[in-house]
């Protein structure tokens, strides 16, 4: 090969690899670019932190354990760390399991866990296992979730004073006008799939998320919630009922979207969350 097109090989080469390829970005809800340490300093004078992930992003699930291994540094025994992804039944195995009085393999036999419960979350359940921290079943047994979603709100007056205590109290406030719930009909009609119950299902589980987390969080003490970003997007899901249940607290969220480039916030993700955690598109998955 000549000198000239060597050179001009080089080049091209270099120019197609130049500079780094960032595993994420965080960026406000008006789409300027922060860092991690300027985001920290701002959520950790929160009373509630919503942190909306998408269940199989590997860099969202990373920043949770650091994010609450940071906050713990700053806070202490003032921390309480919560999630959708465990349900209010099993509140007691985990209380078990946390403070010793059960195996790690009789919890996991009995805990009806995610199935990448090993990978996502045993991570920030052991954390509050070593640091001696509360973690909160916040999200309502599927089961009674399901009964909405076939029976509507009425079914769940078919149940049990016990059943009811694992959820949010009724009768639910629900409104249909919000946009996340009319978003969800409106993909479903799309879909040819028409169930007037599925935003109701969706709703008894933000009340009940809100519920639980209005039981424990307070002044002075920081509660940590992790979910799913469509249960905290656009400051509605979980945040509507908190907001119903305990008005006043400063609340923050942090949701999570995927882009083919991450160097500018698209506009569709403009102002869901506080902050929104950006990753690319063809990152690997946790399933």
């Amino acid at each position: 090969m000549k000198p000239i097109a060597l050179f001009i090989s080089l080049l091209i080469l270099f120019t197609a690899f130049k500079g780094d390829k960032p595993a994420y970005r965080l960026y406000t809800k008006e789409g300027k670019k922060v860092k991690y340490k300027k985001m920290l300093e701002k959520v950790a004078d929160a009373d509630v932190i919503f942190f909306g992930e998408l269940h199989n992003n590997p860099i969202c699930h990373w920043l949770q354990v650091e994010l609450t291994n940071d906050l713990y540094l700053l806070k202490k025994d003032k921390l309480i760390l919560g999630a959708e992804m465990f349900e209010a039944d099993n509140q007691l195995i985990i209380n078990e399991y946390l403070n010793g009085n059960i195996s790690k393999k009789s919890f996991k036999k009995e805990a009806r866990l995610w199935p990448n419960y090993g990978t996502d979350y045993a991570p920030l359940l052991e954390f509050a296992k070593d640091s001696g921290l509360p973690f909160i079943a916040t999200n309502i047994p599927r089961r009674y979730a399901s009964v909405v979603y076939k029976k509507g709100f009425e079914g769940l007056d078919e149940l049990s004073a016990e059943a009811k205590s694992y959820m949010a109290p009724l009768p639910i406030q629900y409104d249909a006008e919000l946009p996340g719930y009319k978003a969800m009909v409106a993909d479903m009609q799309a879909m040819g799939h028409a169930n007037e119950n599925l935003p109701k299902a969706q709703a008894i589980k933000d009340a009940s998320m809100g519920y639980s987390i209005a039981e424990f969080a307070e002044s002075g003490k920081l509660f940590l919630h992790y979910n799913g970003s469509y249960h905290s997007d656009n400051f509605e899901g979980i945040l509507y009922y908190l907001n119903l249940y305990k008005p006043g607290l400063n609340i923050v969220t942090i949701g999570s979207a995927e882009q083919q480039l991450v160097d500018e916030l698209e506009e569709d993700h403009l102002d869901k969350a506080d902050f929104i955690l950006v990753v690319p598109e063809n990152m690997t998955k946790t399933y």
